[in-house]
This record gives C-alpha cells, sequence and structure tokens, in this order.
C-alpha cells in the first residue's frame, strides 16, 4: 500500500493508494493553512482507519517536494522520513515536483485530443507572482527540476505562453480571475475551469505509483525540497 502526502502549500491532501489493484483507497484535502504539522499525522491515522490498515501496511510513500511554502514542504518530506525509518521494513520512497501533481490529472487526456495539448501547471507563489513548468503531452512520468521552473508575475507568464510553439496548451491550477482575463488574448490556450485547482494526493499517489513502476524511485535519505531562487 502506498501513502501520498502533499503539504507543500495551504492545500494539504493525503491518500492511500493499493499498489496491487492500481486502486485509489481513501483520500482527504482539506484548507491546511499553517495547520499541517498538527493535522497531518493525524489525518494519516485517520485513512488508516477508514481503510482498515495499519502502518505495517505501508510500502511505499509518495512526497511532494515543491515548489511551495518553505515550512510547507518540509514538513511531509519530514513525516515521510519518520515514517519510513519507523516501519520494520524500508519503504519505496518517490519525491514528485508540486506541479507534477497538478499537470497529472490532465496528461493523459491531453495526450488524446487532437492536437495533442502540453499542459502549462501553476500555482500561487505570492505578492502577485507565480510559479509554473510545461509538460508534455507525449511524457507522463515528466518531473520538471528547479531549472524547468519559473516565477514571475501575470504578464511573465503571459509572454512565456506566447513564446511556446505548441498547437494547443491547456493551463490548470491556481488560475485566478485576473490570469484568466491575461490570458484571453491567447487562442490557443485553454483554461481549466477553477473548480478543477484543488491538488489532490490521489493524484499524487496514482503518479507516485507510476513512477515506481517504473524504476525511477527515490533514496529516503536523499529526499530533499525543490526551493525555486529567484534571479
Amino acid at each position: 500500500m502506498l501513502l501520498a502526502m502533499d503539504t507543500a502549500t495551504t492545500t494539504a491532501s493525503v491518500a492511500l493508494y493499493d499498489l496491487a489493484t492500481a486502486r485509489l483507497l481513501a483520500e482527504m484535502t482539506w484548507e491546511g493553512r499553517r495547520r499541517q504539522t498538527q493535522e497531518l499525522m493525524v489525518t494519516v491515522r485517520q485513512l488508516l482507519r477508514m481503510a482498515e490498515a495499519t502502518p505495517t501496511a505501508l510500502t511505499a510513500l509518495a512526497v511532494t517536494t515543491g515548489p511551495g511554502s518553505f515550512t510547507g514542504v518540509r514538513i511531509a518530506i519530514s513525516a515521510a522520513k519518520g515514517i519510513g525509518l519507523g516501519l520494520d521494513a524500508p519503504p519505496a520512497v518517490i519525491g514528485v515536483p508540486t506541479l507534477s501533481v497538478t499537470a497529472a490529472p490532465w496528461l493523459m487526456v491531453a495526450a488524446a485530443c487532437q492536437p495533442a495539448s502540453a499542459i502549462c501547471a501553476l500555482m500561487q507563489a505570492g505578492r502577485g507572482r507565480y510559479h509554473w513548468a510545461f509538460f508534455p503531452a507525449n511524457d507522463p512520468l515528466y518531473r520538471p527540476d528547479a531549472d524547468a521552473h519559473a516565477t514571475g508575475a501575470a504578464a511573465d507568464l503571459v509572454l512565456a505562453l506566447r513564446r511556446r510553439t505548441d498547437a494547443a496548451l491547456w493551463l490548470a491550477g491556481e488560475v485566478d480571475a485576473a490570469l484568466a482575463e491575461a490570458v484571453r488574448v491567447l487562442p490557443q490556450v485553454t483554461v481549466i475551469p477553477p473548480v478543477h485547482a484543488l491538488r489532490r494526493a490521489g493524484a499524487l499517489a496514482q503518479l507516485g505509483a507510476r513512477l515506481l513502476a517504473a524504476g525511477q524511485a527515490n533514496a529516503l535519505e536523499t529526499l530533499q525540497p525543490l526551493y525555486l531562487r529567484e534571479p
């Protein structure tokens, strides 16, 4: 069984995923604000009870590595390290960039479209700024490194979108009204409705399972946050 944890931003989410049947067993997503430290492990225990499972059933862990808030990113990573060290058998571990989780639900759908659509996943970075990364439709396991992420204001993101040569591009994630209005001038860009902006650990769990099956596991001791530095 795989446990997925995401506390990278004010949205917190945890999920349990059955690796043998490729089935999501339970999931909780909530507005964590600054309470992730107090609420994360309590919620994990609730999920285990709901699934009638014990921690010994955990054989894999998936966690978001960032970008996100400095403290938020470290909470889930620290929890994963603690859980991993506490289990009798070392679990498989996978770290997933936060925006990969945002893009994951849309990549397979976008790949099936004609023309295939690339994904631009974004999140709020505070003070009217955004973090974003581009995901090709033909690589559902793509994990962008720090250099593949960008940070800027709405005008910077619009310019980055304008420079793309994709025939079609979907904008997914925390798109506010101001940004949605700004990208209306770009006919190749489709904005995913805000109701789908909530990042879910179920998507993290499924992507984590696929990455592990592809042999892309991380080492627990070297799992570390992905922080972006502005120029």
